[in-house]
């Protein structure tokens, strides 16, 4: 930047055929302005301005010199104009990634009302449900469930916390009647969920009710004889009275409220920490990442997350 300062003053002054006057123009002094060409005289070892008391002229290799740097300065500060009007509106790419879930009960619902508001602003969204290194794989911020989000990020809170729930069919519970602890799962048809990240079978989450450890967190392993790893399928074989399912209360919510489902082992599973999108930096934020953080809080902050039969984690 310091010898682009260098070939501006120079210009000025061959434009203007004066310091005083190309030193107003750069709003810096004539003593400064003559300080800054000297210099960039002796970097190139040769004169570029021949000095009279009336006026400046340029020398063979003034003129030379400012033949060449004429059109890369004028390109350069173009460039730099433009670039400018990205920190002024929001306008360009924006990278997300997300998981399913998040793509579904999130981003498809508020897509068209967002790139309606910006339509100066792209997105690229990757949906998957593997962590994402933003910085290496050149992303701007990131979906994913509170717990997931590393230490170092500026994380924000989207829609509050969630609940899990166990579902199972009317016809089931008919059949099998109702589990009262999770202890009795080991006597049920349960759903063996492998999830997408890892291939893992998902083991089910409760948190214990009294005692010492009342409120941790802990995990069983069910069995059943119908292992998935699409929670449209799993919900589908819940309804048709198969098994048992854990699942967010977000993608379970339709057939809940349409009665197809039965909620049971609500006093194990209490709310835990919700989705954030999360970005590396607050420095700087970029006006296209800013208005999105925006509109994403102030949508999810509606109460309308869709409910959701996707393919994604319990």
């Amino acid at each position: 930047m310091r010898d682009h300062y260098a070939l501006r003053a120079f210009r000025a002054i061959a434009e203007h055929g004066s310091f005083t006057r190309a030193a107003a123009a750069l709003e810096v002094t004539p003593s400064a302005l003559s300080q800054t060409v000297q210099q960039l005289e002796q970097q190139l070892g040769t004169r570029l301005l021949q000095r009279t008391t009336r006026r400046v002229g340029l020398t063979e290799a003034g003129q030379e010199m400012l033949l060449r740097i004429a059109p890369a300065l004028n390109e350069l500060e173009a460039a730099m104009d433009a670039i400018r009007q990205h920190a002024d509106r929001p306008r360009g790419t924006l990278r997300l990634t997300v998981p399913m879930m998040v793509s579904q009960t999130i981003i498809e619902p508020m897509l068209a009302e967002f790139m309606a508001r910006w339509p100066e602003v792209q997105l690229d969204i990757r949906v998957d449900n593997h962590l994402s290194d933003l910085v290496a794989e050149g992303l701007d911020a990131g979906i994913r469930l509170g717990e997931s989000v590393q230490r170092d990020m500026v994380a924000v809170p989207l829609g509050g916390p969630l609940h899990a729930v166990v579902v199972g069919s009317p016809a089931y519970f008919q059949r099998h009647g109702y589990p009262k602890t999770p202890k009795d799962l080991q006597h049920h048809n349960c759903i063996k969920f492998r999830l997408p990240s890892s291939g893992a079978i998902y083991r089910w989450e409760f948190a214990h009710r009294s005692g010492a450890q009342k409120g941790r967190w802990y995990e069983i392993a069910v069995d059943g004889n119908l292992t998935l790893n699409d929670i449209s399928l799993a919900l589908r074989a819940v309804e048709d009275g198969i098994a048992l399912l854990s699942v967010l209360e977000i993608s379970a919510r339709a057939g809940l409220e349409a009665g197809r489902l039965e909620r049971v082992l609500e006093p194990w599973l209490p709310p835990f920490e919700g989705f954030y999108l999360y970005y590396p930096s607050r420095f700087q934020v970029p006006p296209k990442l800013r208005v999105f953080i925006d509109f994403i809080r102030e949508w999810t902050g509606r109460g309308t997350m869709a409910s959701s039969s996707s393919r994604a984690a319990p």
